[in-house]
């Protein structure tokens, strides 16, 4: 089984294995990253915070689990330019350094072995992590405690002012909307650190995931553009030209077509 089949499988479990299918992404990337052995390394990560968890009710250790994750080095990734080993799983887990997201995909996982109640939040910008029936948010890069005034100043500093805090950025994150979520930063970091090739792998990848947005069809129309691929940029130009209901972005999506060549006319 190849990685991409590998990590679609692991949806199909029940439960889902989340933190698995993370580590057979990175193994898209990287052919010798082998899942098992991370996997065992998570185990080990188990074993550490079990020891140092406070005796308390189960609903109240999520905060102490992400305090004890940071106390054991795992941080948000600061450097910049951020690379693609930010939201790598298998260099998470060797760096202890991390995308939000990543972070909390792994404390999901500890939380789901430790039988503490964890659910995944999917806050634009900035992933968060949430007891169930809780008032408030917990960021996975240490555990703070974040309350609507906090989350308010959160989406302020990644949007601006303008944008109001609402319900819709309080849902809770699905594994599949996780996972796309995480392939769509790879994407990105990927294009950012001009690794176009690998960029491409994650572009298919957030297409099999789940719905697909205008921005996820012009990403890889990009993509297609920068490696000479006419005909496959005109595909995504095309089925971003159908979603999009921005006239200012069906104008410049119409100009965009017009000046790649003919499509190749069908053999009968």
């Amino acid at each position: 089984m190849n990685p991409r089949k590998a990590c679609l499988a692991c949806l199909e479990r029940a439960p889902v294995d989340l933190l698995e299918a993370t580590l057979w992404i990175a193994a898209e990337h990287d052919p010798s990253v082998v899942p098992a052995h991370a996997l065992a390394q998570v185990r080990e990560l188990h074993q550490q915070i079990n020891a140092s968890l406070p005796m308390l009710p189960l609903s109240e250790l999520a905060q102490p689990l992400l305090r004890q994750l940071n106390t054991l080095g795992f941080q948000q990734d600061e450097m910049l330019p951020l690379r693609a080993h930010a939201a790598l799983m298998d260099k998470v887990l060797q760096r202890r350094r991390g995308q939000p997201l990543a972070l909390a995909i792994l404390a999901l996982e500890l939380a789901r072995s430790l039988s503490i109640p964890l659910e995944g939040v999917n806050f634009p910008g900035h992933f968060l992590l949430r007891v169930p029936g809780a008032d408030h948010l917990l960021d996975p890069c240490g555990g703070r405690r974040l309350y609507p005034a906090e989350c308010r100043q959160l989406l302020a500093r990644q949007f601006g002012p303008q944008v109001a805090l609402t319900a819709e950025h309080m849902q809770v994150a699905s594994p599949l909307q996780m996972l796309q979520r995480l392939s769509r930063n790879l994407r990105q970091l990927h294009i950012s650190n001009d690794n176009d090739l690998a960029a491409l792998i994650d572009a298919e990848r957030v297409m099999q995931l789940g719905p697909v947005l205008v921005s996820d069809y012009l990403a890889r129309a990009t993509l297609y553009q920068r490696l000479d691929c006419p005909q496959a940029e005109r595909f995504d130009l095309e089925r971003a030209l159908l979603l999009s209901e921005d006239p200012a972005q069906r104008l410049k999506l119409s100009e965009r077509l017009g000046h790649l060549p003919a499509s190749s006319p069908s053999i009968h």
